[in-house]
């Protein structure tokens, strides 16, 4: 009875389903990188995608705000600081205008984005310069609560945790190997990694104590984890075989919950979480489909939906905050797809709804771009959740979303000029921090108005309601409706006549196929009865040419004799003959 309850398990994302962008929604002609490093390339925040693209003599990457879709053009607004490739990007998720970046120069750079940042064409000086690594830095993850503390991964096998204002280090820890993935927990006190050894290990993020490792994945190609909301570790791996396999481990001693195959493909699985509704999404690296599941709290623990499948392979993928989706359509997840050719392809996948009501059950709070903890605080000991904002749109019927930026077009950002705010207190629990949120709301958007505008801030009017809207306006808008429907009776009429025109058209064309067919086929007949004419004239000439051989040998020869007398052969005797002869 247990195993027929699972196998027809109810679930509202049973249904859901992911749908591509049309061609002139998607990102075109962007030179994507070509190295084989195993990440993702590809970041999104609700204001700005970045993708690593291929550069010669350096590194790059190029940015673009959300809403210029379409082909990119020839002089893209790149990020070109790196000395070598760029390896991996991630935003910041408490600042849409902060990203990290690493690189094969043994540096991570922080860079603040803006309307003034690519007046040159390129973006050269970064925001903050995080020198701390011997080798190739492949790997950066920004911590979930705490404000500007960045966690990056090299091939020197040192895992580094930074204060990024400060530029310092405050934690140094040391693996056995290099280090192909990290995740933190939900509070941000402990993170997991894996690492070419095939060994995870769960960490303290204050101390680099290690709290717990276990081997994960018997394959020796690289491991990915995440650290789900409830503790729980989810990894992605290979057995030995090669087979691609997924695991669920307990998060505080790394004993095996469960471990399945999933396929015998060979590109590296890259989870993507949902906190909210406990969704992953395997993205696999060439392949041309994305699966997606549901992970619960009881066995089997691990629930195939469904599977999003399309003709080309994908080189990279992007995830989206669930802040910058549109919950007017359903929508609870989107990626962005690389593909081989330079495309960008955003896919939202959606859940069937027919009300246009706010979907509660789909949508529970989510995290805000707020910070929960200083860096003070956290070193400290105090650990916060992320602070929550709920989704349901504000009563202008528009979901509580940043506001979107401004094209990027002007002078390069430097540091001086785009400090962060100041940090805000301690935050050790959920309420307080929610009670600090608009405060820091209010400071932010103040900010973000002085980065936009520069010195000369203007400040948007409030859009007036429609009842004060001068009855002049309101008359002119009628009169230009009346044009409108005016217009547009006229193009009806002109569509009926040049439909009327092609039908009699359509007739004239149709009597001359007729007529040349008729004329055609005449043709064809007398052809054919000049060529059955032909034999007989020849016959003809034939019988002619015979009767008159018979005539000429019908007549005599003239014979002439000696005394002047002539006649033919056949009327002359032989005396007559003789005599001549004589």
């Amino acid at each position: 009875m247990a195993a027929f309850a699972n196998r027809f398990r109810q679930s509202k994302f049973k249904h859901v389903f992911g749908k591509p962008a049309k061609r002139d929604m998607c990102y075109d002609n962007i030179r994507i990188t070509k190295s084989s490093w195993d990440s993702t390339f590809c970041a999104v925040n609700p204001r700005y995608i970045a993708i690593i693209t291929d550069a010669a003599g350096g590194g790059a990457f190029i940015v673009l705000p959300l809403s210029q879709y379409g082909r990119v053009e020839r002089d893209p607004p790149l990020v070109t600081g790196h000395k070598a490739a760029v390896l991996d990007i991630q935003w910041c998720p408490h600042d849409d205008d902060c990203i990290a970046s690493a690189s094969e120069d043994c540096t991570a750079k922080v860079w603040r984005i803006g309307a003034e940042s690519f007046s040159s064409g390129f973006l050269t000086d970064p925001y903050r310069d995080l020198v701390g690594h011997n080798r190739r830095v492949g790997l950066v993850v920004w911590h979930p609560t705490v404000h500007m503390v960045l966690l990056t991964a090299g091939a020197d096998n040192k895992v580094l945790i930074w204060n990024v204002e400060e530029q310092s280090i405050l934690c140094d820890i040391d693996f056995p190997d290099v280090v192909h993935s990290c995740s933190f927990n939900w509070t941000g006190s402990l993170f997991v990694c894996s690492c070419k050894d095939k060994m995870g290990r769960v960490i303290n993020a204050r101390t680099g104590e290690i709290v717990a490792e276990q081997k994960l994945h018997e394959g020796a190609k690289p491991q990915q984890v995440v650290f789900l909301r409830d503790g729980r570790v989810f990894s992605t791996g290979f057995s030995r075989m090669s087979e691609r396999q997924w695991g669920l481990w307990d998060g505080n001693s790394l004993e095996l919950i469960d471990r399945q195959e999933l396929d015998s493909s060979n590109g590296v699985l890259f989870p993507f979480y949902d906190p909210d509704v406990n969704m992953i999404y395997l993205v696999g690296k060439g392949d041309s489909a994305i699966r997606y599941f549901e992970v619960t709290e009881d066995a089997p623990y691990f629930h195939f939906l469904s599977m999003y499948q399309s003709s080309d392979p994908q080189r990279g993928m992007g995830w989206m905050p669930k802040r910058g989706l549109d919950v007017s359509t359903c929508e609870i997840a989107r990626l962005y797809k690389l593909h081989q050719r330079g495309l960008c392809e955003p896919i939202s996948f959606t859940v069937p709804r027919k009300s246009e009501l706010f979907q509660d059950d789909l949508y529970p709070d989510t995290c805000t771009d707020a910070y929960a903890l200083s860096v003070s605080d956290w070193l400290s000991g105090k650990d916060s959740e992320p602070v929550l904002q709920s989704m349901r749109p504000s009563n202008d019927g528009n979901a509580l979303h940043p506001a979107p930026p401004k094209p990027l077009v002007a002078a390069a950002v430097t540091s001086s000029a785009s400090s962060p705010a100041a940090a805000s207190p301690a935050v050790t629990s959920v309420p307080a921090a929610q009670a600090k949120v608009q405060q820091q709301q209010h400071s932010s958007t103040a900010e973000n108005h002085q980065h936009y505008a520069g010195d000369a801030v203007e400040k948007q009017q409030p859009i007036r309601p429609a009842r004060d809207v001068p009855d002049a306006v309101v008359a002119s808008l009628q009169s230009k409706v009346t044009e409108l429907t005016a217009c547009m009776t006229e193009l009806r009429h002109s569509m009926a006549s040049l439909t009327t025109e092609n039908e009699d058209l359509r007739r004239r064309i149709d009597q001359l196929e007729r007529d040349l067919a008729i004329r055609l086929k005449g043709q064809q007949q007398q052809q054919q009865q000049q060529r059955q004419a032909a034999p007989l004239a020849s016959a003809d000439i034939e019988d002619e040419d015979e009767d008159i051989e018979n005539a000429d040998g019908d007549q005599g020869h003239r014979i002439v004799f000696s005394d002047g007398r002539s006649g033919s052969d056949s009327t002359t005797d032989d005396d007559d003959f003789e005599l001549a002869q004589g």
